[in-house]
């Protein structure tokens, strides 16, 4: 069946440029010049996308664009607006539109525009084949705020609103974000997510928008970036917060002009890819510091969407480790599946968990290494070990007249050896980096303020690997 388009503008002219653009594409469109008669042809007739002006003669597009968001939520609904106007694009999007479009149309713009819309039309219509679930493609647990997670990631995968994802390290921002993708028309398409901060800034123009051959020294062919590559589908910038101001700048006009230049290239190449980013810093106190672009803060932060910490939902730990034997196992083909002892269970149930879920995967990794007859017990689990990781450099930093005291008495004690000591304190700083960065060597090279290949050095000489 053909699909049918709502257009709304008071311009004829408007109505017919759109009109024969989208004739073109196959499809059959309606029109009209204001709000009460878009009204009446929403009453009379089914459609698969309506695109709207924001100015009309009886009132304001997001006016439809919240009745239709009530009334026919099947519908995406796109918004016309006047060139450059952000804070407009911006109250659409959160008013629920799927996307926007700048006057003068570009009509390759607007083409793309309507076949995603499309896509995402005849996604919520059609029956979904189940998918067996796992820890790395799902969002697991029963906890009410996981609950809520789910339902605002079902919203939001049917818009093409970029979503800034809060949360702390390791609770799971880049697995709400493939979650907001995969229940998405661009579920079909690419996924790519890049660590903002793990990426050195010489390199970091190159690897989002590529290069052509010569454009710089060691250019010896063309290379397509992360936006090209990403077309159709979603770009995860992972702890954006890391990325340079220089950076900001030419990342804001590509989300304006939804096209990039190449590094050494004189012409432009569309873009069709939704935004999704996540820090664990506060952005809008980057901001406020200056650490942080107020203009691209408001484009990319159109949507919040807040994951909870593993502490904010304990009761999700049994299903969670569950899960998580259940992928160690089929990784490295252990059977039976290991289980946990009541005792070890009931441990972490309580344990705070600083790092989260990442947190609770090292964990289980190191106890199914350790454990006798795949039976977890609480001595595998080592939470100690695990709290004083992540606690050891915060509290010598926090308290250094209580670690120097500490230290002095180190130096008084029987048997103390000062190189043991250092490479006790050593380990803790790169194992915390590393904690942090999700095992992201480079990123936790910067962190800890040393190169990789220094970093590299240190763990072999630790015996970490």
């Amino acid at each position: 069946m053909t699909d049918s388009v709502l257009i709304v503008d008071d311009e004829p002219d408007i109505r017919e440029l759109l009109e024969i653009t989208l004739g073109r594409m196959s499809l059959i469109t309606e029109s009209a010049g204001n709000l009460a008669e878009a009204h009446e042809l929403l009453q009379k007739k089914r459609f698969s996308l309506c695109l709207t002006d924001m100015r009309l003669p009886d009132g304001d597009g997001i006016h439809l664009v919240e009745h239709i968001q009530c009334q026919y939520n099947h519908m995406p609904v796109a918004v016309i607006t006047a060139h450059g106007n952000t804070e407009t694009a911006i109250r659409a999007l959160k008013a629920g539109a799927f996307d926007f479009v700048s006057k003068p149309v570009d009509l390759q713009k607007l083409r793309d525009l309507v076949n995603s819309a499309l896509k995402l039309s005849q996604h919520s219509t059609r029956t979904i084949t189940p998918t067996p679930i796992t820890i790395e493609t799902t969002i697991t647990g029963t906890s009410a705020s996981i609950a809520a997670l789910r339902q605002q990631i079902a919203r939001l995968a049917r818009s093409q609103a970029p979503v800034f994802i809060t949360g702390e390290s390791g609770s799971g921002k880049e697995l709400a974000a493939r979650s907001i993708h995969n229940q998405s028309a661009r579920a079909d398409a690419p996924f790519i997510g890049v660590n903002c901060g793990a990426i050195p800034a010489e390199l970091m123009e190159s690897e989002l928008f590529g290069h052509v051959k010569g454009s710089f020294t060691g250019a010896d062919k063309d290379k397509t970036g992360l936006f090209q590559a990403a077309r159709g589908g979603t770009l995860f910038l992972d702890e954006v917060a890391d990325l340079p101001l220089h950076m900001q700048v030419k990342l804001l006009r590509v989300i304006q002009e939804k096209s990039v230049r190449p590094v050494g290239s004189q012409t432009e190449i569309p873009t069709d890819v939704r935004i999704l980013s996540a820090s664990h810093k506060n952005l809008a106190e980057e901001v406020l510091r200056r650490n942080f672009r107020q203009d691209l803060y408001y484009r990319i932060n159109v949507i919040e969407l807040a994951v909870p910490s593993l502490r904010e939902r304990k009761q999700d730990v049994p299903e969670l480790t569950r899960q998580i034997l259940l992928r160690i196992a089929d990784e490295n083909h252990i059977h039976p599946i290991p289980t946990l002892s009541d005792e070890a269970l009931l441990a972490l149930c309580e344990y705070p968990f600083p790092g989260n879920i990442r947190e609770l995967e090292n964990i289980l990794q190191r106890a199914v290494t350790l454990c006798e007859n795949n039976i977890v017990s609480l001595q595998n689990l080592d939470l100690h070990h695990s709290a004083s990781a992540f606690s050891g450099v915060a509290a010598m930093i926090d308290s250094p007249t209580e670690q120097q005291t500490q230290t002095d008495s180190l130096f008084l004690a029987p048997g103390f050896s000062l190189e043991k000591h250092l490479d006790t304190i050593e380990r803790k700083a790169i194992e915390t980096a590393l904690a942090e960065t999700r095992w992201n060597k480079t990123a936790a090279a910067q962190r800890l303020g040393m190169t990789f290949r220094s970093l590299r050095y240190r763990m072999k000489r630790l015996g970490m690997g």
